[in-house]
């Protein structure tokens, strides 16, 4: 199914059929297909709706560019739109900005959120990638010396010595956007969000470290951080029992956890 705003496209899907809707984000750059482990345990229960972003999966990318606040407007009108009502929600990575973005930003009504190696608390920069930084850009503004036809490959270049791997692997129409995404500080969202939250966060976890969960969970005023050993940033895909079995505790037993 096909939620349309504007130019903008939303696919979705939905699972189960239980009373209570739960909304699962997905990090940046998976679709729906990676969480088909956690739709199979909780559909039993609850009525699932899961997305693709803008740019992945079934959903198209608009021709310009985005911010966390585009992405998060998008899902805030869809669930409008379809009447989901106060639904649990459950995000991975940028998924978790999105949801720190809906609770603390737009302070939709929620009363249960969980968040699985959330982004959204910028890195603090070494002097190694401050230098790198320095290099990049002095390296790219000698682009402009280059005759027109050797600009672009020139500046490809850059981006394949100095750029992330989340950002090489983006068609160039969505780089812009990603760096939107990424250098948004969300942290001062943190202390305004009145749900019942689980941070689940492996602590392996080198994309967004445990440290992240940490701040979190101290700024966040109802919230409870598990870390998960052994396991990485994509810990709900590395050990699918484990992180939903710790789900279902925390929605349909709460004082067991």
């Amino acid at each position: 199914m096909f939620y349309q705003r504007k130019d903008l496209s939303l696919y979705y899907e939905c699972h189960g059929e239980g009373d209570q809707a739960i909304v699962i984000l997905p990090g940046w750059g998976d679709t729906r297909l990676t969480f088909l482990s956690m739709i199979r345990d909780l559909s039993p229960y609850f009525k699932i709706y899961i997305i693709d972003y803008p740019g992945f999966g079934n959903s198209t990318f608009p021709n310009h560019n985005l911010t966390i606040y585009d992405y998060t407007l998008l899902i805030k009108e869809w669930m409008e739109e379809e009447q989901i009502e106060n639904p649990i929600l459950i995000g991975h990575s940028f998924g978790g900005r999105i949801i720190i973005t809906l609770l603390g930003y737009y302070h939709i009504p929620n009363e249960k959120a969980i968040l699985i190696d959330a982004a959204g608390i910028l890195p603090k920069k070494t002097w190694r990638a401050k230098w790198r930084t320095i290099r990049y850009r002095l390296l790219k503004k000698i682009s402009r010396l280059l005759p027109i036809k050797k600009q672009k490959k020139y500046q490809e270049w850059l981006i394949q010595k100095f750029g992330s791997a989340d950002y090489k692997a983006l068609p160039s129409n969505m780089r812009q956007t990603f760096s939107l995404v990424v250098r948004e500080d969300l942290t001062t969202y943190l202390n305004d969000i009145q749900s019942e939250v689980l941070l689940l966060w492996g602590e392996l976890d080198c994309d967004t470290p445990l440290s992240d969960g940490e701040i979190m969970a101290q700024r966040i005023p109802n919230s409870t951080l598990i870390p998960l050993a052994n396991l990485d940033h994509y810990s709900y895909f590395r050990n699918p029992y484990l992180v939903n079995s710790i789900i279902l505790h925390f929605l349909l037993n709460k004082k067991s956890l």
